[in-house]
């Protein structure tokens, strides 16, 4: 589809709310569409996230690079062992084997666009020992959701 045209502020004509995931309780209030299914000439995939008030993402890292703009209200994101607020139109870059889990942390909803290789390896969760690594740091141990 050459164009999609938005149906709502952040809704697009003919674009599905997809779950974020098949299953699994390490996430919570995130949805996903895919609003670029990549092709030959770009083989890279572009998706919509939205996580509602007091949600969160997977904490998880990937071999794979990707890039996030945020598109709408303000939120945290764990990258690495640093927590950084992020805004409206920022720009994040998550390198390779990053840990990384966002969430939104004001009373609105929390969107972002990201954008990654058509072509990826499946996220990789922390296991118990990885896990106890991350909480040693105080803030780090506050912030993320297992």
């Amino acid at each position: 589809m050459p164009v999609i045209k938005r149906k709502d502020e952040f809704d697009w004509e003919g674009v599905p709310v997809l779950a974020y995931k098949e299953d699994g309780t390490h996430f919570k209030s995130i949805t996903r569409r895919i609003l670029f299914k990549g092709a030959d000439e770009l083989p890279s995939e572009v998706r919509y996230f939205e996580i509602a008030p007091g949600g969160h993402s997977t904490l998880e890292r990937h071999e794979h690079l990707h890039v996030v703009i945020i598109q709408r209200g303000r939120g945290e994101i764990l990258l690495g062992n640093q927590i950084h607020e992020v805004n409206p139109f920022d720009v994040i870059e998550i390198p390779s084997n990053t840990w990384h889990q966002f969430r939104a942390t004001r009373n609105e909803p929390f969107g972002f666009l990201c954008i990654v290789n058509i072509n990826r390896d499946r996220p990789h969760r922390p296991d118990t020992s990885e896990a106890e690594n991350l909480k040693k740091d105080p803030e780090i141990s506050t912030f993320i959701r297992l």
